[in-house]
């Protein structure tokens, strides 16, 4: 607004009074935050290295707050409309040099003041025209992932349910191969025992290999008897037709 001082603009002020600080350190940050509105504001200070800016965030809240609560103004509609640091007092200190000298020390202190003022009324309806249209991108945006969510869990759930199908299918041949495995051992024990294999060609009769072998060696025990009394009688025969030979054989010896 041409025509009015600084200290003299409309609107809510907070001012911080006797901050050791030079008043230049802390305009090098007002700079930054003149005429910008107080959210944006707030992100800039906090985006900010300096010491000056914490100390300006905590002033331009104490401004918001006076603005709401003693104005009852919407702080979403405030802006920074003035910022300036004023000259305070200097405090005056001595530092000992060489020779007996002394050297001053000023420590400089400002007065922080931050005026805020409620938005023009054309840069509100603009500000509004474009949250309602980032708000209307966003919705769209929200619409579209939660379409693209609703597809992804109907495919999520179709592969599942054919996973399901495969693994069951796989254990229902699993269990008819075991099935068929089973018969198939229990048709080889019956064979066996019912002597249909080909490895033994008749029934397993244990008591009746051994009544065989029995009678097979009794049998090889009277073939022997035989024997020996056939041989005995060609014995005597053989003595009965050679008796000299019999006394010479005597006489030898």
């Amino acid at each position: 607004m041409p025509g009015l001082k600084t200290n003299e603009r409309p609107g809510t002020r907070a001012v911080l009074r006797h901050y050791r600080m030079s008043a230049s350190k802390a305009r090098q940050v007002l700079d930054l935050i003149r005429g910008e509105d107080v959210v944006r504001a707030a992100e800039i200070l906090r985006s900010t290295p300096r010491e000056a800016a914490e100390v300006i965030g905590k002033v331009l809240a104490s401004a918001v707050a006076n603005a709401a609560h003693n104005d009852g103004q919407d702080p979403e509609d405030l802006y920074v409309a003035a910022c300036y640091a004023d000259e305070g007092a200097t405090l005056k200190r001595w530092r000992p040099r060489a020779r007996g000298r002394a050297s001053k020390i000023k420590k400089r202190t400002c007065h922080i003041t931050v005026i805020v003022s409620r938005l023009p009324d054309e840069r509100l309806a603009r500000r509004r025209a474009e949250r309602e249209a980032l708000g209307a991108g966003r919705s769209r945006r929200v619409a579209e992932s939660r379409r693209r969510a609703d597809l992804a869990g109907r495919l999520s759930r179709r592969r599942t349910a054919q996973a399901e199908a495969a693994e069951a299918e796989a254990a229902e041949a699993e269990l008819e191969d075991e099935l068929v495995e089973d018969a198939a051992m229990e048709q080889a024990a019956e064979d066996i025992v019912e002597g249909a294999s080909p490895e033994a060609e008749g029934p397993l009769d244990y008591e009746a290999e051994a009544e065989d072998a029995a009678q097979a060696e009794a049998d090889d025990e009277a073939e022997d008897e035989v024997a020996d009394e056939s041989a005995a009688d060609e014995d005597d025969g053989d003595a009965e037709e050679h008796p000299g030979d019999a006394e010479d054989q005597g006489k030898g010896k």
